[in-house]
């Protein structure tokens, strides 16, 4: 619950409320849920700008609570007092514990997020994407692609929709590609410090090429692995990656398909192409495989799965215990819903464990997309817990990057042809050419910010039992990060001991994420 002086703002001064600090602070406003939500136009958007670590021997710390703190940042030195600061909790930091390494954070170029954010003004367009992807904004590499539409299209339809075009000769890009998607991730590209990591998923064959004959139910490709439908269904991938590179744009990796397990289940609702593990091996050995090492994209990575985490390790045992298909594998996609269902430590963990030659991706979240609790919710810090925990235990359990769903959408979770409405970490709201910056927004950069490509996760413990959830990172240039939640309604004081360096005090405020940073060296 947020402080009383908290409430008592938000009586008094309804309408607007500037949280954070420096000069560029949030804007909150409050929907009636347990927070705010950053409201941003043409003109002004909060930011934490470019961070640079102070020198060594002192540190940095950046805040997002509850109580409306948003990426507020701080500073102190380091203490070197031989037993410590006196807190009754210490974190201990282990940079000789090694594992694995990051990629990248991200979310998802869909039709609908660029229908959203090519509705809004030229000014306020280029302010969206530059909190995601400017060197001010928090650092998103990542962008996942559909390939032709799913549920958050606003029509059904493919690259090659003409019945028995194996040789793709009609195959087309659609205007959705031409008009929205492509020139938004060239203009994304262009503010980006770094390139960025394309990720192509499909979520149906074309209907002609399937069982049921059409984009949605139940349904999967026609005959079998090594025949003509999955063969053209595998030239599929490679013409959409040669007509995207037409637009100088390339891809670092594509996914299988997307929730494989959808198209096994009987009327499902949107787009979904069926495969079993099995399926998917022999479709990856013969078909998709040799397609791409023949093609001028050979190096684009192959990630299985795409779908969630309870079907492992079981599916990664299938298609990656066969050498055939496990020589053009690289990775394993995995989505976080249903995450409750099986323990991070049997589902990624034994996965690690048995193929730590591939690594784990997450590809796809979002709140609101349960039943019981779905759509928009303007200013939900429950959400923002929910991603933060969610990205801290997939980092504890060896996954390397992870990637939201749309980039934005628009008061209603839409569009999305079969009102599938889910939330996002930035809503767009045409009417008033403005966009809010969700809680979740800043709890992914509270990790996409800080953990640089090739930051490598160390070894953390906690002195006693403790209800923080925390990872901690060595990055390329050797500064250290801390990342810290406390879920709880109390405020938690606690050390952190890095023995290059020395205590560093610290305070985790009731139902807060907090960033700790530091120079080794």
């Amino acid at each position: 619950m947020a402080p009383s002086r908290v409430l008592l703002v938000f009586v008094f001064i309804p309408a607007e409320l500037l949280l954070g600090s420096g000069s560029s602070k949030c804007v909150g406003r409050n929907f009636g849920h347990d927070s705010v939500a950053c409201e941003c136009n043409s003109t002004y958007c909060d930011s934490v700008g470019s961070v640079t670590l102070p020198p060594l021997g002192q540190y940095s710390t950046y805040l997002s609570s509850v109580a409306g703190s948003r990426l507020e940042a701080g500073r102190g030195r380091v203490q070197a007092q031989t037993n410590g600061t006196g807190s009754g909790l210490r974190l201990t930091v282990a940079s000789y514990q090694k594992y694995q390494r990051i990629r990248g954070f991200g979310g998802a170029m869909t039709d609908a997020a660029a229908i959203n954010i090519l509705s809004l003004s030229a000014g306020a367009q280029e302010q969206l994407l530059r909190q995601y992807f400017s060197s001010e904004g928090i650092g998103y590499s990542v962008v996942r692609v559909p390939m032709a539409s799913c549920d958050f299209s606003t029509r059904l339809y493919t690259y090659a929709d003409a019945p028995g075009d194996y040789d793709l000769d009609n195959f087309m890009l659609a205007p959705e590609d031409t008009n929205m998607k492509i020139p938004l991730l060239q203009r994304a590209g262009a503010m980006s410090p770094r390139p960025l990591s394309l990720l192509a998923s499909a979520w149906s064959a074309p209907a002609w090429m399937k069982t049921n004959g059409a984009l949605t139910g139940k349904g999967s490709l026609k005959g079998q692995p090594g025949g003509k439908e999955h063969k053209a269904w595998a030239r599929y991938y490679v013409r959409f990656l040669e007509e995207y590179a037409k637009y100088n744009l390339t891809f670092w990796a594509l996914t299988t398909g997307n929730e494989p397990t959808a198209g096994r289940m009987t009327n499902y609702s949107f787009q979904a192409l069926g495969f079993t593990p099995e399926e998917q091996r022999d479709w990856v050995a013969l078909d998709l495989g040799p397609a791409l090492h023949a093609s001028s994209h050979p190096r684009t990575h192959v990630l299985i799965l795409d779908d969630n985490r309870l079907l492992l390790p079981y599916w990664a045992k299938v298609v990656l215990g066969d050498v055939h298909a496990g020589r053009y594998i690289h990775g394993v996609a995995v989505h976080w819903y249903m995450d409750s269902f099986i323990p991070a430590g049997i589902s990624l963990g034994t996965t690690h464990r048995l193929y730590p030659e591939y690594y784990l991706f997450g590809t796809e979240a979002c709140a609101g997309w349960s039943p019981a609790d779905r759509g928009v919710k303007l200013g939900s810090w429950e959400r923002a817990e929910q991603y933060a925990h969610d990205i801290i235990e997939d980092l504890n359990h060896y996954v390397v990057g992870w990637t939201d769903w749309n980039l934005a959408l628009d008061r209603t979770g839409g569009p999305n042809w079969v009102k599938n409405f889910v939330d996002s970490p930035v809503i767009v709201d045409v009417e008033r050419d403005i966009f809010y910056k969700q809680p979740t927004f800043y709890s992914v950069a509270h990790f996409s910010k800080f953990l640089w490509a090739e930051s490598q996760r160390v070894g953390v413990s906690a002195s006693g039992a403790t209800p923080l959830e925390f990872t901690a990172f060595v990055r390329p240039d050797a500064s250290a990060v801390l990342i810290v939640l406390n879920r709880s309604s109390a405020e938690i004081q606690f050390e952190v001991w890095d023995p290059a360096v020395g205590y560093i005090p610290a305070t985790a405020p009731a139902r807060s994420l907090l960033t700790i940073a530091w120079n080794t060296r």
